[in-house]
């Protein structure tokens, strides 16, 4: 995996993929996925470990294979490892300072933003995700529009389904949500080597004022009782979701999709 890190993180990075009995590559694309969770969560596809999971700091580890415990192990070791190193160590270089509203000749997004974690782009729409501004960069059409995370750690990115064309979905500890939940804090230039479209103004996705807007929740579930940790069951019902995404790409057999989520429904 070609990307940037500081001489100190690629020594470590190096050091950790041989205590680990890991690839460089395997250890930096996970290293990627710990980043975009905040360093607290990852949603990783990584060969060497089994293929697609998801992993949360002193929660449930998933991997390909549900029954395989000492893969768990093995992932939970690594990305806590990996979580440490970011909270202590500056892993990624930053990009030059620009004034405000200055995209970086080879970036869509403002260069103030910093270097995202993650970005990525379905159909219409491209996404740039900055934990260390709190702030999300978003590309419809080749308009870009900045938002404020808050105090999200965005782990997974889909396409809206039934949404209109280049709608994109968001999920954190909090569950999943659309872009129309987060405040706007700015709208950038046309985005570097987009093609120009019409954009169609949309009333119903006006920003919010809050600075902490309440994401979208699934009906499905019930709000936590007195007795019940909010953390917990939120956690759960991510991993639920997580698993169903997995059951969804042929990853997970009907049968071990339907043993995981009654056992993960038994701890709510």
């Amino acid at each position: 995996m070609n990307q940037a890190l500081t001489p100190e993180a690629d020594a470590a990075v190096n050091d950790v993929a041989q205590r680990h009995g890991l690839s460089r590559d395997a250890v930096v694309s996970m290293l990627v996925a710990v980043n975009a969770g905040g360093g607290t969560m990852a949603q990783f596809s990584v060969p060497e470990l089994g293929g697609s999971g998801q992993w949360m700091r002193g929660g449930m580890t998933m991997v390909g294979n549900m029954f395989d415990n000492a893969l768990k192990a093995r992932v939970d070791a690594l990305c806590n490892e990996l979580s440490q190193l970011l909270a202590t160590t500056q892993v990624f270089p930053a990009l030059p300072a620009g004034s405000a509203g200055v995209f970086g000749s080879n970036n869509w997004w403002p260069a103030e933003l910093g270097v995202p974690s993650s970005t990525g782009g379905q159909n219409q729409s491209r996404y740039a995700i900055f934990p260390s501004t709190r702030r999300l960069a978003v590309d419809t059409s080749g308009v870009v529009r900045i938002f404020d995370t808050g105090d999200h750690n965005i782990g997974g990115v889909q396409q809206q389904q039934g949404g209109p064309a280049g709608s994109l979905l968001f999920t954190s500890q909090y569950g999943t949500f659309d872009v129309s939940s987060l405040p706007e804090v700015g709208i950038g230039a046309p985005a570097a080597g987009s093609v120009d479209a019409p954009v169609q103004d949309n009333p119903s996705q006006q920003p919010s004022n809050s600075a902490h807007s309440a994401p979208q929740q699934d009906s499905t579930y019930p709000a936590p009782s007195a007795g019940e940790d909010p953390g917990d069951s939120t956690a759960i019902i991510n991993a639920i979701e997580s698993l169903a995404g997995l059951h969804q790409r042929g990853i997970l057999s009907d049968e071990e999709f339907a043993a995981k989520k009654a056992e993960l429904l038994g701890r709510l």
